[in-house]
């Protein structure tokens, strides 16, 4: 049990660790932006992207690096991450982006809003732009992060590119959050929660759709995933995520 309680801790205080990255960079790119001016929308979205890259790519190994809620609900609906672990998951998650955001204010003051994430359009469309690219986010970690037909070296650049484009694309429009934490941060420390229910019901929504699809879509026979199967990674259907879950994964199912 000690054994047990000690590797849970590990992986919490890494996902704390690696939301609170996150949004230091990130929100703090922004807040950063805001303050001297130095670049623009385009450079604060590839801060964004290149975060979560050095986080997926330094700590995916530890716990899944999932870092956003709406990744540990989504995996949890298809099925690949145990439902014992959601809640502790979610709230390091939170803890780590709120800790990061009250650093951010007391470093930098109340400026760019905290990198908050508030709506420029109708809070239907918002809905759906947010709901949208988190449902491309979950269908492309499913792909590159729980399918060893995919090499795991490509699993960072490719979740970094994503949440890139997304915020390139979004960010004028929502903000370009696809995470309920990222938003949660700058919305305790700086008090703004216009329509905050919106950007942790979007990408949950958006988040498991985008996983349930590409479980669809997925053939996992056995004689699809060998003729698929990159040369010297082994046969099988589980990737990163999977590996670094399946120990608390097998315990939830002794208890």
């Amino acid at each position: 049990m000690p054994d047990v309680t000690g590797r849970d801790a590990r992986r919490y205080v890494a996902e704390t660790l690696g939301t609170f990255a996150l949004v230091a960079i990130g929100p703090g790119a922004a807040m950063v932006a805001a303050k001297t001016g130095a670049f623009g929308h385009a450079s604060v979205s590839l801060a964004f992207g290149l975060a979560v890259t050095l986080i997926v790519a330094s700590s995916g190994h530890l716990g899944g690096a999932h870092v956003n809620p709406a990744v540990t609900i989504g995996l949890w609906s298809v099925r690949r991450f145990p439902a014992r672990e959601v809640l502790p998951y979610v709230v390091a998650q939170c803890v780590g982006a709120i800790t990061a955001s009250l650093l951010l204010r007391w470093l930098l003051g109340p400026v760019g809003g905290l990198g908050s994430t508030v709506p420029a359009v109708s809070l239907g469309r918002a809905f759906v732009i947010e709901a949208g690219f988190t449902g491309l986010l979950g269908f492309v970690i499913m792909s590159v992060a729980t399918d060893t037909r995919v090499h795991t070296a490509v699993a960072p650049f490719a979740i970094g590119t994503t949440v890139f484009a997304g915020a390139l694309v979004t960010g004028p429009l929502t903000g370009g959050s696809f995470n309920p934490a990222r938003t949660l941060g700058p919305a305790v420390a700086g008090g703004g929660w216009s329509a905050h229910w919106l950007y942790w019901a979007a990408p949950v929504l958006g988040m498991i759709l985008g996983m349930r699809l590409y479980d669809a879509l997925r053939d996992t026979s056995p004689a699809a995933v060998a003729a698929q199967v990159p040369a010297g990674v082994p046969v099988g259907v589980e990737g990163p995520i999977d590996k670094a879950v399946a120990e608390p994964r097998r315990h939830a199912q002794a208890r």
